[in-house]
């Protein structure tokens, strides 16, 4: 491999760890606003579940990453470098202003800004596309209604106990919803930038895929392992601007509301993860369960204006990056 080959790979990692950075707040707000863990230990337990996701999930989206948004036949050095540089930018520009928007969206808004100012629109492949964009607005829609539906089923059941006994409990379960969270997190996450690592090297002739074998399960084990590590140290160095918004400025959080939003994002995403492919965004389908978890203690318990500010950050991320990707494109060539 070229010291260039190198040099993307290690931006692609780079992309990981800011995920898992950016992304930390999804793991952990729940657990660091209602007091069940020390942010310390909060990113530790989140992080470990980051890394062991991959012993859980298959590569579904890896695959859909690597060959499932743009034809992988132009993908080139070029198209990767531009690809990294706008979702790294937008991504940071997002964890300077706190907003909990989707890394996943910004590597597919980079891919397709690339790929538009390489060849035209007929490198996307639209099916992947449009799946994507439809799950922009599903994925935090059923979020909003497992939250809504666990949180639900738990009132009814400990309706009697007293709050301070109920209080006691889901602090205890939140530890375990935070880890399938995480879990979830991780193996949806991580499995992006395995798409585009795949990717590069598959464009590179340092990667083959053998006649009616899939793209994703071609995928070297230590590419695998490479995006979990990176991932989970991103989520270690974790950024508390995005905790304080989805942790507290969404919905002031208890014990209780935390455990049904984590079950149900978590729930959301297994499903999506293990059997569509698709690459969902973890911050729409949290984001989306405590809204859904804060609207049975009463409506306004939802800062919607806060809501809607996140709303407008999610709908902007693919095109804002793939705008970056693309004028990175055009500056490099």
């Amino acid at each position: 491999m070229t010291i260039y080959i190198f040099f993307l790979i290690a931006l692609a990692l780079l992309f990981d760890f800011l995920n898992g950075f950016h992304d930390a707040a999804n793991s952990i707000a729940t657990v660091v606003s209602t007091r069940v863990l020390s942010p310390r230990y909060a990113v530790l337990w989140a992080a470990f579940f980051n890394f062991i996701a991959f012993l859980f999930f298959g590569l579904h989206v890896a695959g859909t990453i690597g060959n499932g948004i743009i034809d992988v036949s132009i993908m080139d050095n070029t198209v990767i470098l531009a690809t990294l540089t706008g979702a790294c930018m937008w991504n940071i520009i997002t964890w300077y202003l706190g907003l909990p928007t989707s890394s996943s969206h910004a590597l597919i808004g980079g891919l397709i800004g690339a790929a538009l100012m390489k060849v035209g629109t007929k490198a996307l492949v639209f099916d992947g596309i449009i799946k994507t964009v439809i799950f922009i607005f599903v994925s935090p829609v059923v979020g909003f209604v497992l939250g809504l539906v666990f949180g639900t089923a738990v009132y009814w059941i400990f309706r009697r106990r007293h709050p301070a006994k109920v209080d006691k409990i889901f602090r205890k379960g939140q530890l375990i919803s935070a880890a399938f969270y995480s879990l979830g997190h991780g193996g949806n996450d991580a499995q992006k930038t395995m798409g585009i690592i795949a990717g590069l090297l598959f464009s590179n002739g340092l990667m083959q895929v053998a006649e009616g074998q899939r793209f994703q399960d071609a995928i070297p084990l230590w590419v695998v392992l490479a995006c979990h590590s990176a991932i989970a140290l991103g989520t270690m160095f974790g950024g508390w601007r995005i905790v304080k918004t989805m942790g507290q400025r969404v919905v002031k959080l208890r014990p209780v509301d935390g455990f049904c939003a984590e079950l149900g994002a978590a729930f959301n995403l297994f499903v999506i993860t293990s059997y569509f492919g698709i690459p969902v965004s973890t911050t729409h389908t949290i984001t989306g369960a405590i809204m859904g978890v804060g609207t049975l203690r009463r409506f306004t318990a939802v800062r919607w204006g806060v809501a809607g500010q996140i709303v407008w950050s999610w709908i902007l991320t693919i095109p804002l990056s793939a705008l970056i990707a693309a004028i990175t494109y055009s500056i490099v060539t």
